[in-house]
């Protein structure tokens, strides 16, 4: 991609002086090109967890952590996740407009007719240990799809990369849902295409052939918001594993099935487990003040999980909508018996008015709300993770597609600051 030089910044370096090009781009801050640095200096530049540096063009998602802003191109993810739903959402991600009713009738047409897998794919499910964590299953699944699905493998092809994308969305509930009943031992339950995305969902995880199962249609809608609310946040690290992975020319499943794989670290994907864990560990609205008190403790290694955030630094904004929906779940189904969720209402409550959280900007973040009300809805905290990656999905394939068509985009090769040993001879064994 072309970009407008705004302005040049200078390097000097051994007494040589180096013009590197300033691009603005449409939000967020300058952005210093180095891509010849190293060709015309001979130098790395060196940036651990790539924290500061922009490895793409993208113009799907846009963060601004300052103000506690997510834009899904360009619109507010609160005003989203108040007035659409998910697989309008999806629609916006990969198209990058909103669709008018004709191609978002054809559109939701298009995913449903896929939401089946391929009968033979049952047996993947049955080849694992009756233990085996969810997320494992859906990620050695989500690579396996590759191996049934031929015809949306070749990613020079527009037409099999879009078949591959629409399958994608389609499939991963049944993968979810399905991981979840093998974990129990209960039997597969299909997709019924007369329900929508997130009720499909729902039913395929917590129906059974015994008795009919219908759907709360408030239940419903905070699943939906939690797909919203996750299907993208810019270059994380799953993201950004799903772009390397892409570089090379894999294709889409696996390159999916990486972003799985990553997402699956607690650093990333398992941050509303560790809310709830917490609440767990904290057991009853008495020892709030204990925990409080060691989290205000700077020599106390205890942290309070699903405050703050990373990006943040001001009030998450999917928090705002997924308080909504965490008070609403709520409220239908109860917290009086339940001692975990108690302690989550009063921690919020404490967190929300105590001075030093708000002076610290320790608000509830989406974690903490999202875990809170999957736990209420029966989900065990194994299954948190694989909802989180059937949320990402599309943000993925949107951001796979994207990088597929950028003319500039070529393989991944992040470069190091070397610290090992220098030229060594090799001496025989019996020297040594």
């Amino acid at each position: 991609m072309t970009h407008d030089v705004k302005s040049t910044a200078k390097l000097s370096l051994d007494g040589k002086e180096f013009d590197l090009p300033v691009y603005s781009p449409s939000v967020g801050p300058d952005v210093v090109d180095i891509s010849k640095l190293y060709a015309q200096a001979d130098v790395f530049t060196y940036d651990p967890g790539f924290t500061s540096t922009a490895a793409c063009d993208s113009a799907i998602t846009f963060i601004d952590g300052a103000k506690g802003e997510l834009l899904y191109r360009g619109y507010p993810i609160d005003q989203l996740a108040e007035k659409s739903h998910f697989l309008e959402v999806c629609y916006l991600l990969l198209y990058g407009e909103l669709p008018d009713a004709a191609k978002l009738t054809d559109f939701v047409q298009r995913v449903t007719r896929h939401t089946m897998l391929h009968d033979q794919m049952g047996h993947f499910f049955r080849g694992f240990r009756r233990d085996a964590h969810p997320m494992a299953i859906v990620c050695g699944v989500v690579g396996a799809l590759s191996s049934f699905y031929h015809d949306s493998t070749d990613i020079n092809d527009p037409e099999q990369r879009e078949i591959a994308s629409i399958r994608l969305i389609a499939k991963i509930p049944t993968i979810t849902a399905w991981a979840y009943k093998y974990s129990i031992g209960q039997p597969f339950v299909y997709p019924q295409n007369d329900l929508d995305y997130a009720s499909n969902f729902l039913n395929m995880c917590f129906a059974v052939p015994a008795e009919p199962y219908v759907v709360d249609p408030i239940l419903s809608r905070a699943m939906d918001r939690i797909f919203t609310l996750h299907a993208d946040h810019e270059q994380n690290a799953s993201t950004s594993t799903v772009r390397l992975a892409g570089s090379s020319g894999a294709n889409p499943f696996a390159c999916i099935a990486a972003g799985v794989a990553c997402l699956w670290g607690p650093a990333h994907g398992g941050a509303n487990e560790a809310a709830l864990s917490m609440l767990r560990e904290i057991g009853t609205v008495d020892r709030i003040p204990e925990y409080i008190a060691r989290a205000k403790d700077k020599s106390d290694p205890f942290r309070l999980m699903g405050f703050g955030h990373r990006v943040y630094k001001n009030f998450d904004p999917r928090a705002k909508v997924m308080k909504e929906s965490a008070d609403e779940v709520l409220a239908l189904l109860g917290v009086e018996n339940n001692p975990t969720l108690q302690v989550a209402k009063e921690l919020e409550r404490i967190a929300l008015n105590d001075p030093y959280f708000i002076e610290k900007k320790l608000y509830p973040n989406v974690d903490f709300y999202s875990g809170i009300i999957l736990d209420a809805m029966g989900f065990p905290t194994s299954m948190f993770t694989p909802i989180f990656a059937l949320a990402r999905t599309v943000g993925w394939i949107a951001q796979w597609k994207e990088m597929i068509s950028d003319p500039t985009q070529k393989i991944g090769r992040p470069r190091q600051l070397y610290t090992g040993e220098t030229f060594r001879d090799y001496v025989d064994v019996e020297n040594r």
